[in-house]
């Protein structure tokens, strides 16, 4: 039997209709329950990123966090998954990846409050949070192998997914390429960054994270809006070509074999998800180290996550390829995003584009980095922190020469195995969820009573 095959056969069902149905499923219960949060309170969380007080326990500021969050979050996903989704599914993936995103928001919201709410502090001092922890303390020790099978996979994603290999290939395949930089060269350059960093633990990673972040952030949107307004004579149609694609399907168009509604959705939702991570319970690892004392404080920042990674970045290289017509080409994935931007960009834009993929795959380098050091404290305490750091950098240096196909499949697997005891705890403690969130609103609502007065 082949075994490459089993393991995309198994990777296929785990990421199949049931697993997406219980991701995008738990976001519109969440929705519902919070009475649309994501809607009403996204201008005062977009307020809060710059204005939280910080003023709680904690390890590093509330923007610290979020921008630690970001940097695993924000990777090639925006540049090669967007691509990939509408390359197979069309300009109505596009639709679905936004739908994906609106209810996604709720459910990370829900991840940052219960990540503070259940955190915990070791004994080095630092503090711990995340789904291990709000499943074993808000459901019960009963209910601990579901937090010790979160912890497993998510060392494994770090190790051999999402964390090193994918990246570091990402990073030397571009600067490769684009900049004719050997592979060995590239290679030796980033081992020896992500050990400077992250050597340092979650500050150090945080310190690099708020610089870095903002401004890859920044770049890469500049660089996508200056296709779009090269194009803008023809983003009417496109958006008109997203909406109605989105119900209809996409007819063949070039080197696009055409889309069914199902597939568009399928896309969609699978890239919005790989994306912004709503739901997987990697973010609320970092949101559990801000410094806040109100846990729907930290979860209306973690909220905005997903708002700018999938709302705004993922829009902004969908719009870019679908208004230069670069989809309909024979082109995939990064090849696809980079048509795009020598379309508008000629001559820089394959540098442009490396830059982006660059700076996005090392950030989530270093966001990994950390997501697997913390299920690492949990399963084996402070004394296993120091092994996993050195055997984190030991697969950074040789994941530029493997193409171990297997391993990336095993990593898609337990990503996906991530999810499900995560959602089950989301579900268990709906009722946490809306308590906190009733209790910190009205709090709000007093300190906006009492402002008013004094500025009477």
């Amino acid at each position: 039997m082949d075994f490459l095959k089993v393991l995309d056969q198994v990777d296929s069902f785990v990421w199949g209709p049931p697993l997406l149905i219980l991701l995008v499923g738990t976001g519109i219960w969440l929705t519902l329950k919070l009475q649309l949060i994501q809607l009403t309170r996204l201008p005062m969380a977009l307020k809060l990123i710059f204005k939280a007080k910080n003023d709680g326990s904690g390890d590093v500021s509330s923007i610290g966090a979020l921008c630690t969050a970001l940097a695993a979050t924000v990777g090639t996903g925006n540049i090669v998954g967007v691509a990939t989704a509408v390359g197979t599914g069309g300009p109505g993936a596009i639709f679905w990846m936004w739908m994906a995103a609106f209810f996604g928001m709720a459910t990370k919201y829900a991840e940052g409050l219960l990540a503070v709410k259940y955190r915990t502090v070791d004994k080095n001092g630092q503090i711990s949070g995340g789904p291990m922890y709000y499943i074993e303390k808000g459901l019960g020790r009963k209910f601990r192998p579901l937090a010790i099978m979160f912890a497993a996979s998510g060392i494994l994603v770090a190790f051999f997914g999402i964390g090193t290999f994918p990246q570091v290939n990402a990073i030397v395949d571009a600067c490769k390429l684009s900049l004719g930089i050997p592979p060995y060269a590239t290679a030796a350059v980033v081992t020896v960054l992500v050990a400077l960093v992250t050597i340092g633990g979650l500050k150090s990673i945080a310190n690099v994270a708020t610089k870095v972040v903002p401004f890859m952030a920044i770049f890469y949107i500049l660089s996508c809006a200056y296709v779009l307004i090269t194009f803008a004579d023809k983003l009417p149609a496109v958006v008109n070509l997203i909406l109605t694609s989105a119900f209809s399907g996409t007819a063949a168009a070039g080197g696009f074999l055409g889309a069914t509604v199902m597939l568009a959705i399928r896309n969609g939702v699978a890239r919005g998800v790989f994306s912004n991570e709503s739901g997987l319970g990697s973010a609320p690892i970092a949101a559990a180290a801000a410094k806040t004392k109100w846990p729907a404080e930290q979860g209306l920042i973690s909220m905005t996550g997903t708002f700018i990674d999938t709302i705004i970045i993922c829009t902004m290289t969908g719009l870019s390829l679908v208004v230069t017509g670069v989809w309909t080409g024979e082109a995939k994935g990064a090849a696809m995003t980079n048509e795009a931007f020598v379309s508008a960009l000629p001559g820089i834009g394959p540098v442009v584009l490396t830059l982006g993929l660059v700076l996005f795959a090392f950030t989530t380098i270093l966001g990994w980095n950390y997501y697997g050091e913390r299920c690492c404290e949990y399963l084996f305490g402070i004394k296993g922190i120091k092994a996993y750091r050195l055997i984190f950098i030991g697969l950074v240096a040789t994941g530029a020469f493997l193409k171990l196909e297997a391993i990336w499949l095993l990593a898609d697997i337990v990503n996906g195995l991530m999810a499900i005891p995560n959602l089950i705890a989301l579900l268990g403690l709906t009722g946490v969820i809306v308590s906190e969130t009733k209790r910190y609103l009205d709090y709000v609502k007093i300190q906006d009573a009492k402002d008013h007065t004094k500025a009477a």
